[in-house]
């Protein structure tokens, strides 16, 4: 990418052993970045580390639960120890609910579906902050959702943790624009991923959404979403933060 600056740079990609993350993580180092790849899963945390450096580039490996205080320290302390600091966080690593309606989630839905997609992300970025403070630069991409733009995507759970993420994703920016810190999020529409959805049987969710989630468009490849978190990361943006950017064909434009 041209004016990309992110040669040398330190990059935090979570949910980087597959998908969106994986494919993320891949461009970041092809760009000369070095990468720490985070992911619940190690034999996917340690494939995707394997293949940058198989291709010259330079990864290092976490793995855990983000939304566990622990995880995220050990996270930000291996990045800060392995390269000397954090110059991007991608927060990127997220699970889907089971489409159901707010009279029909469950406890159990509900505060993991908000713990992952919404308190994980929050706990790292808050960690890794101060550091990017500490050298008046960085730069935070969140994947949010096509569910953060609008109320047909997706089911309740997720729908109010991703537009929460946008919220978030707001918030900080302003907070921190005169600090120089820039915080931004793609909202990927129907893209192909691993993430699994294990739809509800109850009929307030996937039968009514079913009226309004329409118009999809063409799916994408995980690549094209990797492509807008890498632009958004790099200097080539510079000017842009507060930006929820839609990577959906269309689709939030319908």
């Amino acid at each position: 990418m041209i004016g990309s600056g992110l040669d040398g740079r330190s990059v935090i990609v979570t949910g980087a052993g597959a998908g969106i993350g994986r494919a993320t993580a891949l461009r970041f180092a092809a760009e000369g970045a070095r990468v720490l790849v985070a992911d619940l899963n190690g034999d996917t945390a340690e494939s995707a580390a394997a293949e940058i450096r198989a291709a010259g580039g330079t990864a290092e490996t976490a793995v855990g639960d983000l939304s566990r205080q622990d995880v995220v320290d050990a996270v930000t302390a291996t990045a800060v120890g392995r390269f000397g600091g954090i110059d991007v966080l991608v927060n990127n690593a997220g699970i889907m609910d089971d489409l159901s309606a707010t009279a029909d989630v469950t406890d159990a839905v509900w505060e993991r579906v908000i713990r992952i997609n919404l308190t994980a992300p929050f706990l790292l970025t808050r960690a890794v902050l101060p550091h990017m403070l500490e050298k008046g630069a960085g730069s935070i991409v969140f994947t949010a959702s096509e569910a953060s733009l609008r109320g047909s995507a997706a089911g309740a759970a997720y729908t109010a943790a991703k537009h929460g993420v946008a919220g978030l994703v707001k918030s900080t920016a302003i907070m921190y624009r005169e600090q120089g810190v820039r915080v931004n999020a793609v909202a990927p529409g129907g893209t192909a991923t691993s993430i699994s959805v294990d739809a509800a049987p109850a009929p307030g969710g996937p039968a009514v959404m079913g009226k309004y989630a329409g118009n999809i468009g063409r799916i994408a490849d995980p690549d094209e979403l990797a492509t807008a978190i890498v632009f958004l990361a790099s200097d080539a943006a510079r000017n842009v933060s507060g930006v929820v950017l839609p990577v959906d064909n269309g689709w939030s434009a319908v």
